[in-house]
């Protein structure tokens, strides 16, 4: 029983639902690199590097915010500031993520083993970035662009154009609803000296540009499938990211903030699924 309930602080440390928003965007990078479903060798290596990486990444995001998060009453409850894990038993498990993570590597292109320093650097970085400027959310957002970047170079070797469009995509993506998710804490930032689009430029900066990041998703989607050999089905998908982004911005207004939750969650969660189910089909049938 010990154990069960240590690892579900461990998977609630890491936000393991989560994971849904970076792993089928790395699986959309493996699928577009070859217009195939890759090798189960591939597959499976990718998806420990994803578990590793992100892993890593949200127990140091954890570790190294701990004193802030105590100050946050949103964040208070967290496992390192209530107590529920120890800075100890986390800097272990970021070394356990970081192992896994290397390990799954090594078994990829060659390539990837020369660049594996560079999204550990990107996590390493991102929880200083708020102490000193409100650019953080677009240094998220290119970190967790790498997902596609990554498994695109793990199996193919090489990095075209196409690859560095969907990287791009995801960047924006993800740095778009980041600037949604700093709403939630606009005022304790304030308070606390913290930097954030929403601290810098208010609430209407943060919907203006979520809009234009949101845009460029849409845009960078439509280059990557003009350099690919893609059907209609890839069309499709990247019909259903708009209108879900279209969604997710009608969820949400200045001076209504109450679905945020679910424009967060929810419809990122689906964004990521619906546009992988369709590149999945669309190599399935061409």
């Amino acid at each position: 029983m010990i154990a069960i309930e240590v690892t579900r602080r461990f998977a609630s440390l890491v936000k393991i639902e989560h994971t849904v928003f970076a792993l089928p965007f790395a699986y959309v990078g493996a699928f577009l690199a070859v217009n195939d479903v890759p090798s189960t060798h591939d597959l499976v290596w990718i998806t420990l590097a994803m578990v590793g990486a992100r892993s890593l990444a949200m127990a140091l995001n954890r570790l190294i915010d701990a004193r802030l998060d105590a100050r946050n009453p949103r964040t208070a409850g967290r496992e390192l500031p209530a107590g529920k894990l120890t800075p100890a038993q986390v800097i272990v498990f970021c070394l356990a993520s970081l192992a896994l993570f290397l390990v799954a590597v090594w078994h990829l292109d060659p390539l990837v083993r020369w660049l594996w320093p560079i999204p550990v650097v990107g996590f390493v970085v991102y929880p200083y970035l708020k102490r000193f400027t409100w650019l953080a959310h677009l240094w998220l957002g290119a970190v967790d662009g790498l997902a596609p970047l990554g498994a695109w170079a793990a199996i193919r070797g090489d990095l075209p154009w196409e690859a560095w469009a969907l990287g791009g995509a995801v960047a924006a993506w993800v740095a778009g609803f980041d600037l949604f998710y700093s709403l939630f804490d606009v005022d304790v930032d304030r308070e606390q000296g913290l930097h954030s689009w929403a601290t810098r430029w208010g609430v209407g900066g943060v919907f203006g540009g979520a809009r234009a990041l949101h845009a460029a998703t849409v845009g960078l989607l439509v280059a990557a499938g003009l350099g690919l050999p893609v059907g209609g089905l890839y069309w499709a998908g990247v019909g259903a990211v708009a209108v879900l982004l279209a969604y997710e911005h009608l969820l949400v207004r200045p001076g209504d903030l109450r679905r945020l939750d679910a424009a967060f969650f929810t419809t990122n969660g689906a964004i990521s699924l619906a546009f992988f189910a369709f590149v999945l089909a669309d190599v399935l049938v061409t």
